[in-house]
């Protein structure tokens, strides 16, 4: 839409922002270092929460895998609000200190249970109703808080530049997701390992200091960042537009003449899907950059739902793919073992290297093929999702089979192709997502919109625990539970990463189907 380009912008004092003094690539920077830090926070105890779980908290493997997914699927599913929030109501700056100041509540609290024995459970007992409250509120206020600062960074960092130069907003996005991966690097190569060796009391702390630490880093940026008013509840007016479509859809012939001469011709042109939306302007209340927008949002549903399986497979890294490594054999060299979750490391610094090369050689093709270029991008994630599952069964099988026939513990490397392409998956996916959505969207949505990205993870770690449970009931009634007790030799893992390949590769041609009949803005 044409009013894109010329919002106004406002520094913190609510004057029109200067360009040159507000904005730019050093403020859109800061939003880069500051999810880096926090994705160093959420990453590290998220991929090691399952182990806490279950050392200290003494949980059972699937409980303990269904509590990570459903922390991490919380999360992303805040993210929704979070955008909700800040197109609607607060600045950026606003809700930032609001949500930040909500996981540093959490991280504290868990801190400080991990420091006192009396609010742990003794040996071979779960938690009382008391210690379980403390951990359940110290694990959402962070997962609450966690979920407002993802939803805003991505869009405060891109309103930081020119939107009339979509070819910088797009190296933008791709080195937001080159921090992400600094900050996992970071988080299993440096904080995992202290908590293996000292301990869960000092993992959170320093979690606590590196919140804190971005927390002023942001307060610092203040006089330079330039922000945009809130409009309003976004959803009021999509939800007035749909209301009024359907009150209007059996209007007369006479009325449709009128509606069209209420279409600006750039709008009714560019247009051909969902133009049942068009009769919401018979009420004279409703303008068309209301339906527009409207049109357009629900024209991202279809690509935000057709990744949540991708995500599913992707929760795997975090619960089950886990426990294995814990009961593989973690020796590289002489008596060092390898901390499970520092396995993503290495995927991990193979997208870092890429996505230089990647930004390169994107410049000399995206301008012409963009946002199709996008779709095509996250398309191939999810193509690799399924050949990652397929992969991850087959070393399952055959860690299984060497375990309990052989009594004999196969290389936790064995798990790095898996790690390797789901990781590949998700930069494709996750990365062409945030950017897709950022241009696509509404002007006035920006943040929800991009906040689809992270809630198709949260729908897909949901979605794990969901068909966790759905499995050991159906596969219970036929007689045993594939992913049921404490040992994973008597489980058949195998046969559930089957599940998920199936249901990725049906998403995938679902996924097919609807770019296919997507109208780019």
């Amino acid at each position: 839409m044409q009013n894109e380009i010329e919002e106004r912008f406002e520094d913190w004092k609510g004057r029109q922002a200067i360009p040159g003094k507000h904005g730019g690539i050093g403020p859109a920077s800061i939003a880069c270092v500051l999810e880096m830090m926090e994705n160093i926070v959420y990453v590290a105890n998220g991929f090691n929460f399952v182990k806490y779980f279950m050392s200290s908290m003494h949980y059972s493997p699937a409980t303990a895998a269904n509590m990570v997914t459903n922390f991490m699927g919380t999360t992303f599913l805040f993210t929704l609000l979070g955008g909700f929030i800040v197109d609607s109501f607060l600045t950026h700056f606003t809700t930032f200190i609001i949500f930040c100041c909500l996981e540093l509540m959490g991280l504290i609290l868990l801190t400080f249970q991990s420091y006192n024995p009396k609010l742990q459970p003794e040996s071979d007992k779960t938690p009382s109703t008391l210690q379980a409250t403390i951990l359940f509120t110290g694990l959402y206020a962070m997962a609450f808080g966690a979920g407002g600062i993802k939803a805003l960074l991505p869009t405060h960092g891109g309103d930081q530049l020119d939107r009339r130069n979509p070819r910088l907003v797009s190296r933008f996005f791709n080195w937001f997701y080159f921090f992400i991966c600094c900050g996992s690097i970071l988080a299993v190569t440096i904080v995992v390992p202290i908590e293996e060796s000292k301990g869960w009391f000092w993992s959170f702390t320093i979690s606590v200091g590196i919140l804190a630490l971005a927390l002023c880093i942001f307060m610092l940026g203040l006089p330079f960042y330039r922000f945009k008013s809130p409009t309003g509840s976004s959803l009021t007016r999509i939800t007035k537009v749909i209301v009024s479509a359907a009150r209007n859809r059996n209007k007369s012939d006479l009325d449709e003449e009128l509606m069209q001469r209420l279409i600006p011709t750039d709008e009714g042109s560019s247009h051909t899907k969902l133009k049942c939306l068009d009769k919401a302007m018979l009420n004279k209340n409703i303008s068309a950059i209301e339906v527009a927008e409207t049109r357009t949002f629900l024209g991202l549903l279809p690509i935000f739902f057709s990744t949540i399986p991708m995500n599913c497979c992707l929760a795997q890294l975090s619960t089950f793919s886990v426990q294995q490594g814990m009961i593989m054999n973690r020796k590289l060299f002489g008596s060092f073992e390898i901390p499970v979750p520092s396995l993503v490391t290495i995927p991990l610094i193979l997208m870092m290297l890429s996505i230089p090369f990647y930004d390169y050689f994107g410049k000399r093709i995206s301008s012409f093929i963009s946002p199709s270029f996008n779709l095509k991008r996250i398309g191939l994630g999810l193509a690799l999702s399924s050949l990652a599952m397929v992969i991850a069964a087959i070393v399952e099988t055959m860690r299984k089979h060497k375990a309990v026939h052989n009594d004999f513990k196969i290389s936790v490397l064995w798990l790095m192709c898996q790690y390797l392409m789901l990781t590949v998956a998700d930069m494709l996916t996750f990365g062409g997502m945030l950017d897709f959505f950022y241009r696509e969207a509404p002007s006035n949505m920006k943040s929800m919109s991009t906040a689809l990205g992270w809630c198709s993870i949260s729908f897909g770690f949901f979605l794990s625990s969901a068909l966790v449970e759905v499995t050991n009931t159906i596969t219970g009634w036929l007689g045993h539970q594939w992913l049921g007790g404490e040992d994973l030799n008597e489980t058949r893992l195998e046969l559930f990463y089957v599940v998920l390949f199936v249901l990725n590769t049906l998403s995938l041609l679902n996924y097919i189907f609807w770019t296919k009949r997507y109208e780019a803005k």
